[in-house]
């Protein structure tokens, strides 16, 4: 990693550090992997809700976030694998019914076709930490806040036990050397304390900026190669506000750049929060609700392998992701009660019953 590995945020002098154990820095990893993944299906729905020839904008900055939060749930399994833990994804705590809470923290997320509500819960996730906010493991108003816990909690294993106490894990168990599609970020290997705080970098700035005070994340953009990249809260400003961040641009001043459009009637208006219990057993609708939620636990387990030891599993990962995406667009093409189509539920399916 060549990017500046100094420590995110503020960090108290005095006290003990909340994550003062390997077992509760692998507890809060975990916490982490559910983290990433909690922010999926709600940016999902919001994505395949968007007409891509009529909104090719929004479509770019969701379809861009999506991949860079399947980036930081990768991350965030290296950083397990890393201490000696073992990610689990193919659980029925994945997939608690929406609305629900971000894990650990008073967050709400709901699945909503893309508009002015989806964006306010898009902000209200991504949002950036204030000045000085104090790391918190548990019960976190902002994700850089919890990041920051487990940045403090390595650093003081790591002072206590040494490195090679702290990063135990079996390096094949590393998922790395993949660029993700649609993202400047790269998956890396965690093997010691500076790839680790690479990691944790990696995933605060792509959400809320370098330094805490920028809109930029540090990379180039790929869809436009001569601008810089602006962090995710920035990029659902610019939808929300209609315009392009263009530099000397500050979180304060907003952005000055050139418009930028949304089409709200290229919209596929899903019902909101759909469940499997809105349509009886049979319907047209449920048997494609069924079929979409044996895909993606099919998913959740192919990731789990990959990150369980069979990184080479993430290739089959990939496939089902392209069915998961056929799946739910034609969902989003069923009309379902008072004007709204039908949409994907992510109910948790048993393996057996796949």
């Amino acid at each position: 990693m060549t990017k500046d590995l100094e420590p995110q945020g503020t960090v108290a002098a005095t006290g003990p550090a909340p994550i003062d154990t390997l077992d509760s820095l692998r507890e809060h990893l975990q916490w982490a992997v559910e983290l990433e993944h909690a922010t999926l299906p709600p940016y999902l729905c919001a994505l395949y809700s968007l007409d891509p020839e009529r909104n090719p904008e929004a479509v770019e900055v969701v379809g861009s976030v999506f991949a860079e939060e399947m980036l930081h749930l990768a991350l965030a399994a290296n950083l397990l694998n890393a201490v000696g833990g073992r990610p689990r994804l193919d659980i029925p705590e994945m997939l608690p019914p929406y609305p629900r809470r971000l894990p650990h923290s008073d967050l709400e997320l709901s699945l909503l076709p893309f508009g002015p509500e989806a964006l306010e819960m898009f902000l209200r996730l991504e949002r950036p930490a204030p000045p000085g906010a104090p790391a918190e493991g548990d019960g976190y108003e902002t994700i850089g806040q919890f990041y920051d816990a487990i940045e403090q909690g390595l650093r003081h294993l790591c002072e206590r036990l040494g490195e090679r106490e702290v990063f135990c894990g079996d390096p094949a168990r590393q998922v790395s050397g993949s660029h993700f599609r649609h993202t400047a970020g790269w998956l890396f290997a965690v093997e010691d304390l500076e790839s680790a705080l690479g990691a944790l970098k990696e995933i605060v700035e792509q959400g809320e900026g370098t330094a805490r005070g920028e809109v930029w994340d540090g990379d180039q953009d790929v869809f436009h190669p001569d601008r810089d990249e602006v962090a995710h809260y920035y990029r659902f400003r610019e939808l929300q506000l209609g315009r392009r961040y263009r530099r000397g641009d500050t979180p304060q001043s907003g952005p000055t750049g050139e418009p930028v459009s949304v089409d709200p009637s290229a919209v596929r208006t899903m019902r909101p929060n759909p469940r499997l219990s809105d349509h009886a057993p049979g319907s047209a609708i449920r048997t494609a609700q069924d079929e979409f939620n044996r895909t993606y636990c099919t998913l959740l387990n192919q990731l789990e392998q990959a990150f369980d030891g069979e990184p080479k599993m993430l290739g089959a990962a990939v496939g089902t992701m392209y069915a998961v995406k056929a799946q739910a667009e034609a969902l989003l093409l069923m009309p379902d009660a008072d004007g709204t189509t039908a949409g994907p539920t992510f109910e948790y399916v048993p393996p057996e019953s796949r």
